[in-house]
């Protein structure tokens, strides 16, 4: 017996139904991760002292460690996941790999070039914070460094006819040439710069005041927008571009405009936050797991799984070894690597990347 009208409008509504669930236990696990990350820390705050603080109780002394240290840090943390899972997401899309991230392909390498070569040129930086006389400057000068990179990536895989392999392999390339152009930046530079830009390039999420943040999250919701906005011609590349041109996509457009876009995005995270990898490969791969690549559901997830590792990692930055807090791009290094290879390997066995 064949299935009906009714019988298939049923089974699509149950299928967007449980990517909607999806959603909705993302937010969950989000809200979750948020309460741990102010929660956790050596001050030695119990979660009655913690909710006193959000709530104006407590003592001076708690609600400064709650409001001006942990509630700073976890939103830095939230807004940097959505921006660099987001830009990881549409990445994977427009030039149709599933290793593509910021970090992966040079771009977060080249906007902390960008950024180091202003905070040592400008003095931008003291003792490892954007300071609020030039944080525009900083972020500028990594958005370029990131363009820098998108614009090399653009011109081999257009220009050239790289295969995904190959702009993996030039991602590399990229990533160490803009590594060395930052270590040599630093040789010019004196030790108190030096090692504000060494302590940057580690990744922190307690350098960002309230107005750095508000600027984070500006730029991710104008991200957002635009990403959701062309949602549908996402899904269109799915099947490649021929058929998204075929449907009226203009597709070199879309990929030149959605780079940019991403470049902006990680180099407002990078800016602010330091050199942070692999979230932006983590998380749509978590993601795709439940929502598929329909972008009406990856976009929004990716954000939401983005911020939640990026929580728990900042989380397990500071509870390993107490009181000390390790850099948090060295965890999200630790978790991502693994997946980068098991991508890597997956792709290899199935012929994806010939």
């Amino acid at each position: 017996m064949k299935p009906t009208t009714v019988d298939t409008g049923r089974a699509y509504r149950r299928h967007l139904g449980r990517k909607r669930l999806t959603l909705l236990v993302l937010l969950g696990i989000l809200l979750l991760a948020c309460l741990l990350s102010v929660c956790a820390g050596s001050a030695g705050l119990g979660p009655g002292q913690v909710a006193a603080a959000l709530l104006g109780g407590g003592t001076p002394e708690s609600r400064t460690i709650v409001w001006s240290v942990r509630m700073p840090r976890a939103a830095t943390a939230v807004g940097v996941g959505f921006a660099l899972a987001m830009s990881g997401c549409v990445m994977q899309s427009v030039l149709r790999n599933p290793l593509a991230s910021a970090s992966t392909l040079g771009v977060t390498q080249g906007a902390s070039f960008g950024a180091a070569a202003a905070i040592v040129a400008l003095g931008t930086s003291a003792g490892g914070s954007v300071t609020a006389a030039h944080p525009g400057l900083v972020t500028l000068s990594a958005f370029l460094g990131g363009m820098a990179t998108t614009a090399a990536i653009l011109l081999l895989s257009r220009v050239g006819g790289a295969s995904p392999s190959a702009l993996v392999l030039a991602g590399v390339a990229i990533s160490s040439m803009f590594t060395g152009a930052t270590a040599l930046v630093q040789y010019f530079a004196d030790d108190v710069t030096v090692a504000s830009v060494v302590y940057w390039t580690f990744g922190s999420l307690g350098r960002a005041g309230w107005g750095e943040i508000g600027l984070i999250f500006a730029l991710c919701l104008l991200a957002f927008c635009y990403f959701f906005w062309n949602r549908w011609n996402y899904n269109a590349l799915e099947s490649g571009s021929a058929a998204a041109r075929s449907l009226g996509v203009r597709v070199d457009a879309l990929t030149l405009a959605s780079l940019t876009v991403c470049a902006l995005a990680a180099a407002a995270a990078v800016a602010f936050a330091g050199c942070i990898s692999f979230i932006g490969l983590l998380a749509p791969h978590m993601v795709r797991r439940f929502t598929g690549s329909d972008y009406r559901f990856l976009i929004p997830g990716s954000a939401l799984a983005g911020a939640s590792v990026l929580l728990g990692a900042d989380v397990l930055s500071r509870v390993v070894i107490p009181p000390t807090v390790l850099p948090i791009g060295s965890i999200t290094a630790f978790l991502g690597a693994p997946v980068f290879l098991s991508i890597l390997l997956k792709g290899g066995r199935h012929g994806c990347w010939r």
